[in-house]
């Protein structure tokens, strides 16, 4: 491991001008992802910046009534929160399919939202990979995809996005705050993760000197009735093949409101726009969910190796957006 100067900043704004001043600097939150890649030399920070001491871990309530959950709430601390569970249970259950009990206890919001990719090629120094090293190729486009992205890829990355929570926060429209020495800004989920295109290295739309200091949760509905489902290969510590974040709300037999979001086929979480224009207004039947789900993949790039998500991806929002449709039906 390359050596580094560590600091513990007293509060935010110290924080801030020790990020400012050393370009080499990364923060450290649970460090559930950064310890890690340090260990394989895939990060190489000159400054650890712990932010683990800073006031950022509570989940208020906005006079709206949305939320505003703290970058430092651990993942375990917002799964529990009785508001997350009663007002986003999508969430709640994302964060529970998650990495393993201990993991989740460690992990932050803010950390979870700059989880770096899980590709075995970006973590195989002697693999090429744009993500680590731009402009050194790809072993991944010819290589063992079955985890790997089908929609937003590039020519340069066809890495998968880990995250869970992303999922969920990318079917509720969250906003993620962020601060730095020159002000405060607000980036819509939508925003915040890139795509890969020609610059795979480039993975979120935050600057290197802004800290992220909270998530905002927007009052929705109809994310009361809403569900995070996970296809993985195994029941504990698994990354997803296929996710799907959806709310549905139906009224006589049609959708009146939707939210879908998908986790394990994108690039990035993955807001399904093209399924919910789809569904919004139809019936909310089988036929109509996965005409749905299939127009959402229409636009998938596959590779022998990982070509089964799209079959996977369709049943999966289909009987996602079946099991809530009976929960409305039964009241």
């Amino acid at each position: 491991m390359k050596p580094f100067a560590y600091v513990k900043p007293a509060d935010v704004e110290a924080a801030l001008r020790a990020v400012a001043t050393e370009p080499g600097a990364k923060f450290l939150g649970g460090g559930t992802n950064l310890v890690d890649l340090m260990r394989e030399g895939v990060e190489r920070p000159d400054t650890v910046i712990d932010v683990t001491g800073l006031p950022l871990d509570a989940v208020d309530d906005l006079p709206d009534g949305g939320l505003r959950i703290g970058a430092l709430v651990r993942n375990s601390a917002l799964a529990a929160d009785p508001r997350i569970r009663a007002r986003y249970p999508m969430l709640s259950q994302a964060l529970l399919a998650g990495a393993s009990p201990q993991l989740r206890n460690m992990a932050t919001v803010g950390g979870n939202l700059l989880q770096r990719t899980r590709c075995a090629y970006f973590y195989d120094a002697a693999a090429a990979c744009n993500k680590r090293e731009p402009g050194a190729g790809c072993d991944a486009l010819d290589g063992f995809t079955r985890g790997h992205a089908v929609l937003g890829v590039s020519g340069s990355c066809i890495a998968a996005h880990p995250s869970d929570m992303c999922v969920a926060l990318a079917a509720l429209d969250a906003v993620v705050e962020v601060r730095s020495v020159r002000g405060d800004r607000r980036i819509p989920i939508g925003e915040f993760h890139l795509l890969p295109g020609d610059t795979p290295q480039n993975e979120t739309a935050l600057a290197p000197d802004e800290l992220i200091t909270a998530v905002e949760l927007p009052v929705l509905p109809v994310a009361a009735r809403s569900r995070y489902r996970k296809v993985r290969d195994r029941a504990s510590y698994a990354f997803a093949l296929v996710s799907v974040a959806a709310a549905l709300e139906v009224r006589d037999g049609a959708v009146a409101g939707v939210r879908l979001a998908l986790g394990g086929v994108g690039a990035k979480p993955w807001r399904a726009r093209a399924a919910e224009e789809a569904l919004l207004g139809g019936a909310a039947d089988e036929a109509a969910f996965r005409r749905a789900a299939e127009a959402e993949l229409a636009a998938a790039t596959v590779r022998p190796g990982n070509a089964f998500k799209t079959a996977l991806a369709t049943a999966t929002i289909a009987a996602t957006l079946r099991e809530l449709a009976r929960e409305e039906d039964a009241g």
